[in-house]
């Protein structure tokens, strides 16, 4: 029988599992069984487990809504990726296989592009804008945009993740100071942030806010993110909704296919060409994989 006990684990950190049960937080580990890289618990699984002495043993994960392994969170309703126009430059490539892997997952996605103060991030904001995404303009340093942000998260759990460097522990800790979060700067000379998120944690906002904190990410990185099988990929692009179904061939991958509806949007401007160009690169990868491969089919 599983233990008695259930909560919600709220840290991880080198196979110690931080379960908050009522007003109790306890350090537990996990049984062997899901300490399997498709069984791994994960922040924001609710779990059943046992205690003695103090120290709690994680027996059971229960059923999730959805989860991710980088970042490596479950059961969130939102998913905020940071992005940056200035030091680091985000890649909308980095952008979009996140956002394509919560696409597929049916998780509701915003793009927050921050560091304001320092450039306007027009570009990415055009990008994401006209993909239908909501879009927040902000500065950790001057506040600007903040309040708006702060409301689109109300009520729900939330995971921030970002390449390294686009201030999102500053950000984070703009919309709760109470949290103080460690920062850093980033490399002039290299233009990326350094890491200074180094665990994955949700923290309790109040009002029914949880906001989930993960490490930040390279362009390296992306190479060990989640990929999806090529069928699935159109779907993971909200921007290309309104055109599947209407190609000439139904079994359309959308890149030389003649009677394209997707490839003629893209030529009448509906479609961002960078947006494109992530989807064609992420079909490529998708290629070379079979729907058995992918962790959720070893779960």
């Amino acid at each position: 029988m599983a233990g008695g006990l259930e909560g919600r684990i709220v840290r991880s950190l080198s196979g110690f599992y931080d379960v908050q049960c009522g007003t109790r937080r306890v350090q537990c580990r996990a049984r062997g069984r899901l300490r399997t890289q498709e069984h791994s618990p994960l922040v924001g699984d609710r779990v059943r487990f046992s205690e003695q002495n103090g120290k709690g043993m994680v027996e059971q994960i229960l059923p999730r809504t959805n989860w991710f392994i980088r970042p490596a969170v479950s059961n969130i309703d939102l998913l905020v990726i940071l992005a940056s126009g200035v030091i680091p430059v985000t890649d909308p490539f980095l952008i979009d296989r996140v956002a394509a892997i919560a696409g597929d997952r049916n998780v509701p996605v915003a793009i927050c592009i921050n560091k304001r103060d320092l450039d306007p991030g027009a570009a990415l904001a055009e990008i994401y804008q006209k993909a239908g995404f909501q879009v927040y303009l902000t500065s950790a340093e001057t506040g600007e945009g903040v309040d708006a942000l702060r409301e689109g998260i109300r009520g729900k759990t939330v995971a921030f993740t970002g390449n390294s460097g686009v201030g999102k522990s500053s950000l984070l800790n703009r919309i709760c100071p109470e949290l103080q979060l460690p920062t850093g700067d980033v490399s002039q000379k290299l233009g990326r942030g350094r890491h200074t998120t180094r665990h994955v944690e949700l923290y309790d906002l109040g009002g029914d806010t949880y906001v989930v904190d993960t490490p930040g990410f390279s362009a390296f990185d992306t190479d060990r993110m989640e990929l999806i099988v090529k069928e699935n990929l159109q779907y993971a692009f909200p921007d290309f909704a309104e055109f599947l179904g209407g190609c000439q061939f139904h079994d359309c991958a959308h890149l030389q296919e003649p009677g394209c509806r997707v490839r003629a949007a893209l030529a009448a401007g509906e479609i961002q060409p960078s947006r494109y160009q992530s989807y064609v690169r992420l079909y490529e990868k998708a290629k070379e994989i079979k729907s058995w491969e992918l962790p959720e089919n070893k779960n």
